[in-house]
Parts: structure tokens; C-alpha cells; sequence
């Protein structure tokens, strides 16, 4: 039987193997076109999940910036709070909210107001120096003129020899004003100027700025002296109201003790502490270090 049908066999695999690149070209658009839909298939997927890890990415780097901003914002909260105080001071953190400067005052907005106990007249220190005082209270935030402001003035000491002076805002973020003085009163340029403790409002010892030019008027016999605030005052984001144990002025320090308080504080600020002339023993201090008394 197989005999007989094997020339038919052949005939078949002579005629299968004839047809067999019409079978190729009949499937040849059908498989071209499915391996285009593949393709274009694995290329939407590819993209979606290129999107994806895009997305996942940002996210990741966005909380990367946020853990960043926490780690900056927690070590100027450790800076702030380790802010030295008086045994009859108190302190209490707040955040600057907002920004109210005009052309005639330069003030910012504080989270904290009377009922937290904020009071007219507080001190408003921050991490590097003094930045002002309150001006205005409501009952969840107030008000705080710096003392770059044209209408603030603030006593101050200078660190190296004891003299008295009144610093004053001159309008600019980075400047302050000493009121006029005469040719020969001994300030240079470096003296570190701190709170002085005088009128009872300020607490002594903070730093407020670091005397920056001296220029002399030879026509009107006084000298010109401008220094640059201690603390930044176009970048306030947390600050300190500070309380004594009693809202009312209390008796400052004698200008000696102006040191001891001065050089606790400026630790954190300045890399060495100026000495008390009244407190070193042994040989003559040098000129430029000696006290003067003020005329």
C-alpha cells in the first residue's frame, strides 16, 4: 500500500517545498505587523515605566531636600537654644512669618503674640546677635522693628575697652550707625560692639555688630562710625524672645561685668573671646589693647 502511494509522496514534497515561499510571503505581513505591535508594545512600556521611575525618583530626591532642610533648620534650632541667659532670663522660640518691610520701616512678623506672654518693648535676639525688639502685639503674632531701622537705637558697649555709645538703623539690612563721637575716642575697625545693658531693655552682653569703617570729620571735629549687625538680618527664620524675671528695666551691669556675660555668649559666635583689660595680670597690656577712660 505505501508502495504504491510513494511516487504521489514525492509529487506532494516536490509541490510543498514549491509553495513554501508563497507560505512565507502570505505570512510575512501578518508577523510583520505583529512584531510591530510588539514592538510598539515593550516601547509604551519601556516609557511607562521610564515615567515611573522618573516620578520615583523625584519623590526620592524631593525627600532628600526635605531631610536636608530638616537637618539645616534642627542645627540653627541647637544653635538658638543654646543661647547663653542670666539666671533671671527666660527664652522662647519663634518663626519669622512674614516679612514687613516698607521704604520707611524694616520689621518682620513673628508666630507668637500676647497669648504666649509677648509684651511691647521685648528683646528679640537670634542665634548670632541682637535683631530687635517688639513694636506691636496681637494675640497670635506681633510685630518686630530690627535694628537696622532708622527709628531703632540701641546702647552698646565696645568689648575691647568699656565705651558707651548709642548704635542706630540706618536703613540697610548690613549697616549700623554709631551716634557722632569725638576725633578722639578710641573705636577701630574690628571692635566687637555687645549689648551694653543701659535703659533696662536690652539684656547685656549679646552681640550686636562688629565696627566696620571709622571715617573722621575734619570740619566738624567727630568721627563717623558704622559697624555690620552681628545677626543676618535679610535671612530671619527662627529667633529668640527672651524675658527677665520681671518685665520692668532692671540695673545693668557695670561695664567690667559687661565682659563676663559678652564672653559667654560670643563663644558661639566668634572664634576667640576679646580679654577684660581691668581682669588680665601681669606685664602692661599693649596700647592697642589698654583700657581709656572716656572724657
Amino acid at each position: 500500500m505505501d508502495h504504491r502511494f510513494e511516487p504521489f509522496n514525492k509529487v506532494r514534497n516536490y509541490l510543498d517545498t514549491a509553495v513554501s515561499p508563497f507560505y512565507f510571503l502570505a505570512n510575512g505581513p501578518r508577523q510583520f505587523l505583529d512584531n510591530i505591535s510588539e514592538s510598539f508594545s515593550s516601547r509604551e512600556q519601556l516609557q511607562f515605566e521610564n515615567k515611573a521611575l522618573r516620578q520615583e525618583l523625584l519623590l526620592k530626591k524631593a525627600d532628600n531636600l526635605l531631610l536636608e532642610q530638616l537637618k539645616q533648620e534642627n542645627a540653627r534650632l541647637r544653635e538658638l537654644l543654646g543661647s547663653p541667659l542670666r539666671q533671671d532670663e527666660h527664652m522662647m522660640v519663634t518663626q519669622v512669618i512674614s516679612g514687613a518691610n516698607t521704604p520707611y520701616r524694616d520689621q518682620v512678623v513673628i508666630d507668637k503674640g500676647s497669648n504666649e506672654g509677648v509684651y511691647e518693648g521685648q528683646p528679640v535676639i537670634s542665634d548670632k546677635g541682637v535683631v530687635g525688639q517688639v513694636v506691636g502685639v496681637s494675640n497670635f503674632n506681633s510685630r518686630v522693628l530690627l535694628i537696622c531701622d532708622t527709628t531703632h537705637a540701641l546702647p552698646v558697649q565696645v568689648l575691647r575697652n568699656d565705651v558707651r555709645v548709642i548704635a542706630a538703623g540706618s536703613g540697610c539690612a548690613d549697616d549700623i550707625q554709631l551716634e557722632p563721637l569725638p576725633e578722639n575716642t578710641d573705636i577701630r575697625v574690628g571692635d566687637v560692639l555687645v549689648t551694653s545693658g543701659l535703659g533696662g531693655r536690652f539684656p547685656e552682653g549679646y552681640p550686636v555688630g562688629v565696627v566696620s569703617a571709622v571715617k573722621h570729620d575734619t570740619q566738624r571735629a567727630y568721627t563717623i562710625i558704622s559697624a555690620k549687625p552681628s545677626a543676618e538680618l535679610q535671612r530671619l527664620r527662627y529667633l529668640l524672645l527672651l524675658w527677665g524675671n520681671d518685665n520692668d528695666p532692671k540695673t545693668p551691669l557695670q561695664p567690667s561685668e559687661v565682659y563676663r556675660a559678652a564672653n559667654e555668649r560670643l563663644m558661639k559666635v566668634l572664634p576667640q573671646v576679646l580679654p577684660n583689660p581691668n581682669e588680665i595680670q601681669g606685664p602692661p597690656l599693649p596700647p592697642s589693647m589698654a583700657p581709656t577712660s572716656q572724657p
